[in-house]
């Protein structure tokens, strides 16, 4: 079934990581423009996810199988190293929030700009609301990062058949555009590992990504969350 989850504020210092001004706090006009767009965004978002623990059948240096997807790669592989099942998900703050960014693209771009920025940290909250409440619900077992089709050598082709596993689109709302992308736009699906055993920490970070050297999040200055 899909849940939902409340957010009551934007993490502002998140936005504008996304914005490429990590540890800037706006003032004057600007600070005017992102209390206006924090409200407007708030008024129109509608968090909810949806996900499914499935047992891990096999796993080598191909990839990971698992009842009806199979998700390919060494680092997905690396991830789930000691886990037993795989927990996929996925989460949107919704459709609204995309007619909204559009309308702000046509009244003012630097609005829409911001509300773009505080709507991926509003996705990104809603996740980690997601992580506490899946660690609420298993208390005994434990848990890796979360790890989204696009991170890594996971690739973003995987995007059709978690979604399917997930009947994302009757239960949240999440369809692909035809190149793929994900829709509402503020929406992001991933797998997490779990486990009866504590995990080994794994290394993440931008020097540990088989992509570094060709990543677009890099180029624009920020981080895409591995």
């Amino acid at each position: 079934m899909p849940e939902k989850i409340t957010v009551s504020d934007i993490d502002r210092d998140e936005a504008f990581r996304y914005m490429a001004a990590e540890g800037y706090t706006p003032e004057g006009a600007l600070a005017d423009i992102t209390e206006e767009c924090e409200k407007r965004l708030l008024a129109a978002v509608r968090p909810v996810y949806t996900y499914r623990v499935l047992p891990i059948e096999s796993k080598d240096d191909s990839g990971v199988v698992l009842p009806g997807i199979v998700l390919p790669g060494k680092d997905i592989t690396e991830l789930l190293a000691g886990c037993d099942n795989a927990v996929l998900m996925c989460a949107t703050v919704g459709a609204a929030v995309d007619a909204l960014i559009r309308r702000m693209q046509s009244e003012d771009m630097a609005k829409a700009v911001v509300t773009d920025a505080l709507a991926s940290a509003a996705i990104e909250q809603v996740c980690n609301k997601f992580d506490i409440l899946l660690a609420e619900k298993y208390p005994d077992r434990y848990f890796t990062f979360r790890f989204s089709p696009g991170y890594g050598d996971l690739p973003l082709t995987v995007q059709h058949e978690l979604l399917g596993v997930l009947n994302a689109s009757r239960l949240a709302g999440i369809t692909l555009d035809s190149s793929g992308l994900m829709l509402p736009m503020k929406s992001v699906s991933a797998v997490c590992g779990m486990s009866g055993s504590p995990l080994e920490r794994k290394k993440t970070g931008c020097a540990f990504c088989r992509m570094k050297d060709n990543c677009s999040f890099r180029r624009k200055g920020v981080r895409c969350g591995f």
